[in-house]
């Protein structure tokens, strides 16, 4: 991998080749593309641009290392490979969040603390997850015995984001192994170090040739959808936008893959009058502008008691006042930059459309004044706006979230569920029947009371409506990444 300078320290950003059967190699027409990093607006690497040959190639390398050695390794044995995985991404822990955070625009403590040491945990989890695991067997009186067994899926294709590149990475490429599966990954193109790096680390800890293959690109008309039509591939796993979901599923129709979504979160952060007002603040910071509010769980519909809606916007809006935004490698920055451009004028124009609106901004609606580079935005708070407004009914991905006052419980239910998708929800209350009476009656896969983000990687993870399809984590992950066959012995 070429090396250039990276001007704070000693970690250096780095050019990016595809990786396919063992090797790196560059794209077969030498074609590449800038890496900007979102933060100076700066070009710090090249990254190959693959298309059909590319995947292809990848594709046959994995379709071959299936029937390799890799067939007959031991549950010990894919145990043992993955806990080195994770051992090689800790011992290279600061580099890897350098990476991420040149690359995201996040702070880099953010992307040390949680999604470098989240990335190891996987798998981590996943090796130990894999050697607990049982079957199901049933016996029919004295006439039979079932029993089930699995069997890996094959070549998965691995379509990633960009908010969380490394974490959402081995989120899925840990189970993937674990089950026995050979893959093609496809970074986002506009964060593709850390995937590059992490193809070094397996073949490091001794990942067969062939078994990870990572192919660099665009989506439509390019390295994306040379994956997700390949009749070599037998299953997609994909997190990102639900339009671009939709053209996958599209893309994978003849073939049958099987499928497993991610996608995108307009998430109900219900805030009731009997909660602790100050541990809310403290949570509804994180879940609001976490990240620059790029991930798809973030609370951006935050809807408050009216009895309480007053007090929690003063308390609220001076606590966000305080989040510091700028030079992510400044230890007391708690938002970066977004992660582009083209989204930096995105978020910007949503902001726009909320003034349209009759919505009044707070805090924050713009760059910060003393940054005259990078797509840096202050945390910004609406107020004002109608629940049919667009920047409450769609997802904008930044740090923008709207507050709404309600009155009744069955009022703010009708709210939190009128939207097509149906990710993520946090309710806050301290009465024990209303929070699981609304739980149960809110449209999400994922819903914490009294807290956001807590994860056990054995529960399932994912969404209904246009959020998504399937369930990943635990026993929900091997049900994806295998497939299941039922033994029928007559007694």
């Amino acid at each position: 991998m070429q090396v250039k300078e990276f001007i704070p320290g000693k970690i250096k950003p780095i050019d990016c080749r595809h990786f396919i059967d063992g090797d790196y190699i560059d794209s077969i027409n030498l074609k590449t593309f800038d890496n900007i990093n979102p933060a100076t607006e700066e070009v710090i690497g090249k990254v190959a641009e693959g298309g059909k040959e590319e995947v292809d190639r990848a594709v046959t390398a994995a379709r071959k290392a299936l029937k390799g050695p890799w067939k007959k390794y031991t549950t010990k044995e894919r145990s043992d490979l993955l806990r080195r995985i994770g051992d090689g991404i800790l011992e290279r822990k600061e580099e890897l969040a350098v990476l991420e955070s040149m690359d995201t625009g996040k702070p880099y403590e953010l992307a040390l603390e949680m999604d470098i040491t989240r990335s190891a945990y996987n798998f981590y989890f996943f090796a130990d997850f894999l050697t607990s695991m049982g079957g199901e067997s049933y016996q029919q009186d004295n006439v039979a015995l079932h029993y089930s067994i699995r069997r890996p899926v094959g070549v998965v294709g691995m379509i990633n984001p960009w908010n969380l590149p490394l974490l959402l990475l081995t989120w899925k490429l840990a189970p993937c192994l674990a089950a026995g599966n050979t893959a093609v990954m496809k970074p986002a193109e506009w964060s593709p170090m850390t995937a590059t790096v992490l193809a070094e680390i397996c073949k490091n800890a001794g990942v067969p040739d062939g078994i990870i293959n990572l192919v660099h690109g665009f989506g439509a008309d390019s390295a994306g959808s040379a994956l997700t039509e390949h009749p070599g591939v037998d299953a997609i796993t994909f997190t990102g936008e639900t339009k671009t979901g939709s053209a996958i599923m599209k893309a994978a129709a003849p073939t049958l893959k099987k499928l497993s979504y991610e996608l995108g979160g307009k998430n109900p952060n219900i805030i009731f009058a009997d909660s602790n007002l100050d541990e809310v603040i403290d949570t509804t910071l994180k879940s609001s502008f976490m990240n620059q509010g790029e991930v798809c769980l973030c609370g951006s519909r935050i809807y408050v008691e009216s009895a309480i809606y007053e007090s929690f916007l003063e308390k609220f809006t001076a606590r966000t006042k305080e989040l510091q935004t700028g030079d992510p490698f400044n230890p007391a920055t708690k938002v970066g930059a977004v992660i582009s451009k083209e989204h930096y004028e995105r978020v910007l124009s949503y902001i726009e459309i909320a003034k349209e609106e009759g919505g009044t901004i707070l805090t924050g609606g713009g760059r910060p004044d003393f940054v005259d580079k990078g797509y840096f935005i202050e945390p910004t708070i609406v107020v004002g706006l109608d629940r049919h407004a667009r920047c409450v009914k769609e997802e904008i991905f930044g740090p923008v979230v709207t507050v709404i006052p309600f009155e009744t419980e069955e009022e703010v239910l009708e709210q939190a569920n009128d939207t097509h998708y149906g990710l993520g929800a946090t309710i806050w209350t301290n009465d024990l029947r209303r929070a699981h009476r609304v739980a149960r009656e809110i449209e999400a896969g994922i819903i914490w009371i009294n807290t956001w983000y807590l994860r056990d990687l054995r529960t399932p993870f994912g969404g209904m409506k246009q959020s998504g399809i399937g369930r990943e984590g635990g026993m929900h992950s091997f049900d994806f990444y295998s497939e299941l066959s039922n033994v029928t012995v007559k007694l």
